[in-house]
């Protein structure tokens, strides 16, 4: 499903627009790539997957002194790999993986996962709001279908944020309260199934330990700060290979990045993840660049962001015996849990 999306993409803004489609001008936005700031690009993203599996290992050390990072960089490549071929079911491959490589409670791994998703939303909230200021400080013109979002898009990005810090902070000082409470409803059950799910919630919360700790909670937010500017870096020299967009600035790179991190998270009904469509949608509505080749800087966002794991993950899982139609059941199995 993953690597079909470029195309699925194409298709899409091509329906939307209802024209005519110029092929040949699609393909001349990969000719000329500089071969220097291409490879300056694909080393900052697996830069910031090392980033990301430095983090992991934080919030893993509340429960295990010594986490393995190379077994979580790993399962990192491996996970993502994953999401690239099997969608977003493919997410729970990767705590499934950790959780069996460092011996500790899946659950708690899923709490690991959850948490790092709302840092993960944090920071593409503040890199979105700052998208927002830089957009209104220069003299790029939206097009319609950007000028709402442009609007709107200050007060809706400060109640997420406020609703992200709020789940935040009941993470760190009321999770056993919580857990107290879920744990009395459940008192008419028999005790060995009262007693299964005490011990996945008290793993779950082992999970979010990292968030009482000041010390841990100060690194959660460092290594999300080194990962989220590795990927602006990555931004800026992914526009420097492109003649296109070589003329672009670090500022417009940002506002680029705020907006398809923003598409990112968004599903799209018969696409997918909005990335293709939101960075489409920036090009072509924000900077005026013509369909054809906002739609191949797009998949030339795509494939560097997200594919270029793919050979990566494929290489670690052949290595380590595991089995993809295996990987699958597994997470479907434990987004049923």
């Amino acid at each position: 499903m993953g690597l079909g999306l470029g195309v699925a993409v194409l298709f899409a803004v091509y329906r939307w627009r209802n024209g005519a489609f110029e092929w040949s001008r699609f393909v001349s936005t990969f000719r000329h790539v500089r071969g220097g700031w291409l490879s300056g690009a694909v080393t900052a993203i697996l830069l910031a997957y090392a980033g990301r599996a430095v983090r992991w290992s934080v919030m893993l050390r509340p429960l295990k002194k010594n986490p393995s990072v190379s077994n979580i960089l790993k399962a990192t490549l491996i996970g993502f790999t994953a999401i690239v071929l099997f969608g977003r079911v493919g997410e729970l491959v990767r705590p499934y993986l950790i959780s069996v490589k460092e011996r500790v409670p899946l659950s708690s791994q899923m709490a690991a996962w959850l948490l790092e998703r709302m840092f993960d939303l944090l920071m593409i909230l503040l890199i979105f709001g700052i998208a927002l200021a830089q957009a209104a400080n220069t003299n790029l013109k939206p097009g319609p279908h950007l000028r709402i979002v442009l609007e709107t898009g200050g007060l809706l990005t400060g109640i997420t944020g406020a609703i992200c810090l709020a789940i935040l902070a009941a993470m760190r000082h009321f999770t056993k309260r919580i857990e107290g409470r879920l744990l009395a409803s459940i008192a008419f059950l028999p005790k060995v199934y009262q007693q299964r799910i005490a011990q996945a919630l008290n793993a779950f919360s082992g999970g979010l330990e990292s968030t009482r700790q000041n010390g841990f909670a100060g690194m959660l937010l460092f290594w999300s700060g080194v990962e989220w500017t590795l990927l602006v870096l990555s931004f800026i020299c992914l526009f420097k290979a492109f003649p296109a967009t070589a003329r672009l600035s670090a500022a417009e790179a940002v506002i680029f990045l705020g907006f398809v991190s923003l598409g990112s998270i968004i599903q799209i009904p018969g696409i997918g993840g909005g990335m293709q469509v939101a960075a489409i949608l920036v090009l072509t509505e924000l900077f005026g660049y013509p369909l054809e080749v906002a739609a191949g800087i797009a998949l030339a966002v795509w494939v560097v962001t997200f594919v270029i794991v793919v050979p990566f993950g494929l290489t670690l899982a052949f290595q380590e015996g595991l089995k993809w139609g295996a990987l699958t059941h597994v997470a479907e199995d434990v987004s049923k849990l």
